[in-house]
């Protein structure tokens, strides 16, 4: 509460009425647990039954795993952290040191960023939130692993567990030094409740404050758990280990948890926010078939747009070996075997979406659509769970690929950084040299156009077309972060920068006061128009 940036008061009476309700409904369930012998009772067995799951873990088993998987995660994001990018929302941080994140109600972030860093406002503490975002992705594979590959950790099912953190999308959020560590936390938490699902009510109560930690961190993860519940699911059906009957409970089960979860989070807690990029609103019921599949086209078309010709392949050929092994393990009748796993691989794609797909204006963010590498790194760990060399093979190639790709994005962002910043010093230059007192004169100024990448990220795009989409231009108007970072990091502040013009100082033909190579200033004296040329 000592934090004045919070405001607090203005954000309880905002929301006074869900999250009153919301705290008396959990006061009631605690003291029914408490005071009631049918809750105390209720309580004892989630006791003893989580007590039962985590005696049934040899923890020691994961030491070693983790330490390689927080090697290889760490590694490949050696070249982000060398790059010392500030990224997008990074640049507000820096400067204003402000942890609003309970506006998009990631309160779990506001409390934990309190213990990571102990300060009235935040600082840059990079890389430690990476390095520490490594090692949860690291136990996070290690996990997912555990609970796909039947309980059994080896190092091909470890590499193939690679997309989970070093996929192109997820590559976004490692570049975030803010938030880096409690996006991976969001995936890690999706993860944890499969550890009980030998017990039906510790696997329901986990699964609950577990979504609930999700939401509150980053709801780009929605996708995770209901996609592990899918696959899970069509293992225990095609190699006949449930009876038809435990699966549905099992689906019942997750089914419960997530949309409780998700529901309590979403009345209770979560604060209502529109958007120029995104909302929070759902889908109306009248539209809500047709609008999740428009949402669900958006989503594969920029997956086409943003993979080469290799990455295509190799995911195909996953696709393949995962209904080819799913087949010949089957223990059901083989043209069901075939027809449920295409269905699966369908759903699961639409799953890994999460809740984007029924949202009003859904995020195609490369940030937003990381469930689609948590998708690939099921399939991988499922595919080289068997002897095949050829897809052991190309999940290795796959991946390699990945890992890859992470060193060119690294490099590409200190290259862009480079490049946009000798645009701005040639720029500030040439407004200085024209207007030594820019507020003295009473001027309004407005960009037009954006510079272009670096000559060696077009390079890049040429075979890894999603560059374009990670990399940040850094000067331009078309991203309100390029703003942000001309007039707060380079002390240009002062002056006014008219982002949303109800004039266009372009159709005015405002005389030539500077021309060069890189960009046209037009003046007439009050105001100024800057032109940028790629």
């Amino acid at each position: 509460m000592i934090h004045k940036e919070i405001h607090l008061y203005q954000m309880l009476f905002d929301a006074l009425g869900s999250y009153a309700m919301g705290g008396i409904c959990s006061i009631l369930f605690i003291d029914w647990c408490s005071f009631t012998n049918s809750g105390r009772r209720l309580t004892q067995n989630v006791k003893r039954e989580m007590k039962e799951c985590i005696s049934q873990i040899d923890f020691t088993i994961f030491i070693k795993p983790i330490i390689i998987m927080s090697g290889i995660y760490l590694l490949g994001i050696l070249t982000i952290m060398r790059a010392d990018f500030l990224y997008m929302d990074d640049l507000s941080y820096a400067v204003t040191g402000h942890r609003e994140w309970y506006n998009w109600s990631r309160y779990v972030i506001v409390f934990l960023s309190c213990i990571v860093q102990p300060e009235i406002r935040l600082t840059d503490i990079s890389p430690l939130p990476q390095l520490l975002a490594a090692i949860v992705l690291s136990i996070s594979s290690v996990l997912l692993v555990y609970v796909i590959g039947g309980r059994k950790i080896t190092p091909i099912r470890l590499w193939a567990s690679i997309p989970l953190g070093i996929s192109p999308y997820f590559l976004e959020c490692l570049s975030y030094k803010f938030l880096a560590l409690y996006m991976a936390l969001s995936v890690l938490a999706c993860i944890v409740p499969f550890l009980f699902i030998a017990r039906k009510k510790a696997f329901l109560l986990i699964s609950v404050v577990s979504l609930l930690i999700m939401c509150m961190t980053y709801q780009a993860a929605s996708g995770i758990y209901p996609l592990i519940v899918m696959i899970i699911s069509f293992k225990y059906w095609n190699n006949h280990k449930k009876t038809n009957k435990e699966i549905l409970l099992f689906l019942g089960t997750s089914g419960f948890a997530f949309c409780f979860a998700l529901l309590f989070f979403r009345i209770f807690m979560m604060v209502p926010h529109i958007d120029l990029y995104t909302s929070t609103s759902i889908l109306p019921f009248s539209s809500l078939i047709t609008g999740s599949v428009s949402n669900i086209k958006n989503y594969a078309w920029f997956i086409n747009n943003d993979f080469g010709m290799i990455w295509k392949i190799g995911i195909a050929l996953v696709l393949l070996f995962f209904i080819m092994k799913s087949v010949r393990q089957s223990k059901q009748r083989k043209i069901y075997s075939i027809i449920v796993s295409i269905a699966v691989l369908g759903l699961s794609f639409i799953l890994s979406y999460g809740m984007y797909s029924l949202l009003t204006n859904p995020m195609y963010a490369p940030r937003a659509m990381f469930g689609f590498g948590v998708f690939l790194a099921i399939l991988c760990i499922d595919v080289v769970s068997e002897t095949k060399k050829s897809a052991a093979g190309v999940v290795l190639a796959l991946n390699w690929c990945f890992f890859v790709f992470a060193f060119s994005y690294g490099n590409a962002l200190a290259e862009q950084a480079r490049y946009a910043e000798f645009r701005i010093t040639l720029l500030l230059h040439d407004l200085s040299a024209l207007y030594p007192d820019p507020n003295k004169e009473n001027l309004t100024f407005q960009l037009k156009n954006s510079i272009d990448y670096a000559p060696s990220i077009k390079n890049i795009s040429k075979h890894y077309p999603i560059i374009e989409r990670l990399v940040p231009k850094r000067l331009g108007t078309d991203n309100y972060w390029n703003y942000h970072y001309l007039l707060q990091h380079f002390n240009f502040e002062s002056i006014y920068m008219d982002i949303s013009p109800a004039i266009d100082f372009a159709a005015l033909n405002l005389p030539v006061v500077s021309d060069s190579y890189y960009h046209t200033i037009r003046s007439d004296g009050s105001r100024v128009l800057i032109i940028l040329k790629h």
